[in-house]
């Protein structure tokens, strides 16, 4: 497995993640939308209904800055190949859209993840993503080679 962060290091809008995984799409599309398995691995998950517009949230622990909740519309579904929803935190005025791409391989899935939509003046909640998506997706791969 190889995660590279395809970051543009210029600008602050968007922040991209590339995962080359020896899974395959189907495997990796059950972590991406089962709620258990996205609360091992990403945050606890609440209402999640794989349908254009249905409203979920994220919540964990409150954190200084954020109480933790994140609130989310589902944007795009195409099973085994796109997910992508909006990602909003209210305490700091974030509406971002997160878009994971799923392509085959020889080997697996090639997986895409893009939060894009940060405003110029939130370097700090990009850098805070950045950072979070790294470790989130480290979890990722741990719970893919766990998982049948």
């Amino acid at each position: 497995m190889t995660l590279i962060d395809k970051t543009d290091q210029s600008q602050n809008e968007t922040i991209s993640f590339e995962f080359d995984l020896h899974h395959s799409p189907g495997k990796v599309w059950r972590a991406l939308t089962d709620p258990v398995l996205l609360t091992e691995w990403l945050l606890p998950v609440a209402g999640l209904k794989l349908e254009p517009g249905a409203a979920f949230t994220f919540k964990t622990q409150p954190y200084p800055g954020w109480d933790g909740t994140v609130n989310c519309q589902m944007l795009e579904i195409e099973e085994h190949k796109k997910l992508s929803y909006k990602w909003v935190v209210g305490d700091m005025v974030l509406d971002t859209v997160v878009t994971f791409t799923l392509t085959p391989t020889a080997s697996g899935t090639h997986l895409s993840l893009v939060q894009s939509g940060f405003k110029p003046d939130q370097k700090q909640n990009s850098g805070g993503a950045r950072y979070g998506w790294k470790m989130m997706g480290g979890k990722l791969v741990d719970l893919l080679a766990r998982l049948p």
